[in-house]
């Protein structure tokens, strides 16, 4: 194959060109785009933070049903279709729909191990304080890392074996000194039947994620913000319907009139924080589904980091939950462990784009350079 070779003025000459040509029709496009990743990353920051406050705050005045708060963390998901109906408008297509058979039985099986991850998480933050809760569900990091390895052969990196090791140390610390947080009245069997619950909620969270990771994978076709959308109905409708099953066979359907009237801030307030409850645990999904398409994975997982001291902070303000000095050394180890971690994956994909980069770059270039 004949290589072309140009003279250095030339090249610069045809840079410079191409490059005014590229930019200035893409400036409203990148400002908007901005715009839109701002919006997902707010809609994140409140879903992140605010979910767990108000299902503590359900449960701290009278709320007792695991599997009705269960169902509220995924019973909003018709609020995914106004997303989705607006990609569906802005890019029409053949197809209505865009999910395979493959993903959709997958996306089903998730949403089925979410419903229960949702079970585990209510039992969690009914008997534990929002500040430790928060703290125990950031070690899911490290169970991602574990079950990625297994499960889509992600290797074990200097910054991920880190990672675990201090978000481990961290929930170690809360474990031991377990007596100093107990909230006032609660018994140490449910106290630690909290912890326990919340430990398995981040494990299976952990286990979760890779297994959407390896969805997409199999699935073997261009993953966009609309199927993205219509994955996350799906597993948002199946964790519901099955948190629902559970809620009739434990008669919770007859229970919420009854628990509504007994609600320690009146029946109206009840109402209110399911409603808000199922809001905001959707502009976590929202949030974190567009900052990803948007950005990256990476800057989501970073936002969600930041969400924990948030939380920590609005628990002690709100809640007037303790936070001492084990605390303080949890919340420490585990933003270590996390911004080792993403500060790992960051490099890795920083590596990986400069290798891309090289591949795709014109042989003229390169050669004329020389």
């Amino acid at each position: 194959m004949e290589i072309e070779h140009h003279s250095q003025p030339e090249l610069q000459s045809t840079a410079t060109t191409a490059a005014a040509a590229a930019t200035e029709p893409t400036k409203p496009v990148n400002v908007k785009r901005r715009l839109l990743l701002l919006l997902n990353v707010i809609l994140l920051l409140i879903g992140g933070s605010g979910s767990p406050l108000l299902l503590r705050v359900y449960f701290l005045h009278g709320g007792n049903r695991k599997w009705f708060a269960s169902f509220l963390q995924t019973a909003g998901f018709p609020f995914l279709l106004l997303p989705l109906l607006f990609s569906f408008l802005r890019s029409p297509r053949r197809n209505f729909f865009l999910m395979s058979p493959f993903l959709l039985l997958s996306s089903t099986f998730i949403g089925l191990l979410t419903g229960i991850d949702n079970l585990f998480y209510s039992y969690g933050i009914s008997y534990l304080p929002v500040s430790t809760s928060s703290l125990l569900i950031s070690t899911q990091l490290g169970f991602t890392a574990v079950f990625a390895y297994f499960i889509v052969k992600q290797k074990f990196t200097a910054s991920s074996i880190n990672a675990v090791v201090l978000l481990t140390f961290g929930a170690v610390v809360l474990g031991v000194h377990a007596n100093g947080d107990k909230p006032e009245g609660e018994s140490q069997a449910k106290y630690y039947i909290g912890f326990i619950m919340t430990i398995a909620a981040a494990v299976l969270y952990g286990l979760v994620l890779p297994l959407v990771e390896l969805m997409y994978a199999k699935s073997k076709v261009k993953i966009s913000y609309g199927l993205v959308m219509e994955i996350q109905v799906v597993i948002g409708l199946t964790a519901t319907a099955f948190c629902a099953v559970g809620m009739a066979i434990n008669k919770d359907f007859q229970a919420i009139s009854r628990e509504s009237h007994l609600y320690g801030l009146g029946e109206t307030k009840y109402y209110i924080v399911m409603v808000f409850t199922t809001i905001i645990t959707q502009c976590f999904f929202l949030g974190l589904v567009g900052t990803i398409n948007y950005s990256s994975a990476l800057l989501g997982g970073i936002i969600l980091a930041i969400c924990l001291p948030i939380t920590e902070v609005l628990a002690v303000f709100f809640f007037r939950e303790k936070f001492d000095g084990e605390k303080g050394v949890a919340v420490a180890l585990s933003l270590w462990g996390t911004a080792s971690y993403f500060y790992g994956e960051y490099n890795a994909y920083r590596r990986s784009k400069a290798v891309a980069m090289k591949a795709t770059l014109p042989v003229s270039v390169s050669a004329s350079a020389k």
